[in-house]
C-alpha cells in the first residue's frame, strides 16, 4: 500500500510572488519529468557518485531525507540501496510528489511522501519529535532559492543530521566566466537533442536551441558559485566539505555533521 501524501501548511514566506513558483505548474513539472531530466549530462554518474560518497561516510543509514525530491530519483536510488531505511521525500510540488509516488519501488512503504515548501523556514517544523537523518540529499532544488536563504537552509540541514550525518547536494552552479557558460548551454542542448531523438522527435537541434533558452523556469534559477556554497557549509560548521563531481555548471558537493 503506498503511504499517504502528507500536505504540509505552508505560510507565504512574502506578499511577492517567487520565481520558483513556476514550479509548482503541473504542465512544467511534465515537460522537465518527461524532456528535461533524462536529457541531464552524466546523471547515472551523478547518483553513482553520491552512493559512493554515502557507503564510504554513512554505510549504515537507517533513514533520510530526499529535499525538493521531484520525481525522487535521488531519494529512490538511496532506498534500491538501503531497501530498510526509513525514508522522507519532500518536495512543494504536488505534481512532482505524485510522480514520485508513481514510481515501482520495492517496500514503499518506507517512503513518506511530503508536501511542503523548504523556501520557507517552518518546513523544518515538519520533523520535530522526530529522529535526526543519517543522510540528507537535495537535486537541483535549491538554487531556486535567495543566496541568504541557500545558507540558511545549510543550516537547517545541519541541524536535522544525526552526528556523523552526511549532506549531499546535486546542483546547478553558476559559472566563473561567460566562455564556461556558454560550454554548458552547449552541452545541454546536445544533451537535450540527443535525448529527444531517441525518443523519436523530430526536433531540429535549433528548435530545441530556442525552448532551452526561453525555457519559463529560466528566471527561478539563481545560480552560486561551488566554491562559495562549499565555504558556507565549513562556516555553518560541516566537516569534510568537497565537490566530489562537476561538469561545467553541475556539481556534486557537501559535507558531514560532525561526531
Amino acid at each position: 500500500m503506498y503511504s499517504p501524501i502528507r500536505l504540509g501548511v505552508v505560510p507565504a514566506a512574502s506578499t511577492m510572488t517567487r520565481a520558483d513558483e513556476v514550479w509548482k505548474t503541473e504542465q512544467l513539472a511534465k515537460t522537465f519529468l518527461e524532456g528535461v531530466r533524462g536529457a541531464i549530462p552524466l546523471a547515472t554518474e551523478q547518483i553513482e557518485f553520491m552512493l559512493r560518497v554515502i557507503q564510504k561516510v554513512r554505510p549504515q543509514v537507517r533513514r533520510f531525507l530526499d529535499l525538493g525530491c521531484g520525481n525522487g530519483i535521488l531519494g529512490r536510488a538511496i532506498h534500491t540501496k538501503y531497501p530498510d531505511a526509513k525514508g522522507v521525500l519532500l518536495d512543494f510540488s504536488e505534481s512532482m510528489i505524485k510522480a514520485a509516488k508513481n514510481q515501482q519501488v520495492d517496500k514503499l512503504e518506507n517512503l513518506d511522501f511530503i508536501v511542503q515548501d523548504f523556501g520557507v523556514k517552518s518546513w523544518v517544523d515538519c520533523f520535530r519529535e522526530q529522529d535526526a537523518f543519517d543522510v540528507i540529499v537535495s537535486g537541483f532544488a535549491i538554487h531556486h532559492q535567495p543566496d541568504e536563504r541557500k545558507k540558511e537552509i545549510y543550516q537547517e540541514i545541519y541541524g536535522l543530521l544525526q552526528p556523523g550525518g552526511l549532506f549531499i547536494n546535486l546542483e546547478h552552479v553558476s559559472s566563473n566566466s561567460k566562455l564556461l557558460e556558454e560550454a554548458f548551454e552547449e552541452l545541454m542542448i546536445d544533451s537535450l537533442y540527443a535525448f529527444h531523438r531517441r525518443q523519436g522527435s523530430q526536433q531540429s537541434k535549433e528548435e530545441i536551441a530556442q525552448e532551452y533558452y526561453k525555457r519559463p523556469d529560466k528566471s527561478a534559477n539563481i545560480l552560486a558559485p561551488i566554491e562559495t556554497q562549499c565555504d558556507w557549509l565549513r562556516e555553518l560548521g560541516f566537516t569534510q566539505v568537497d565537490c566530489y563531481m562537476k561538469v561545467f555548471e553541475l556539481a556534486l558537493f557537501g559535507g558531514v555533521r560532525p561526531e
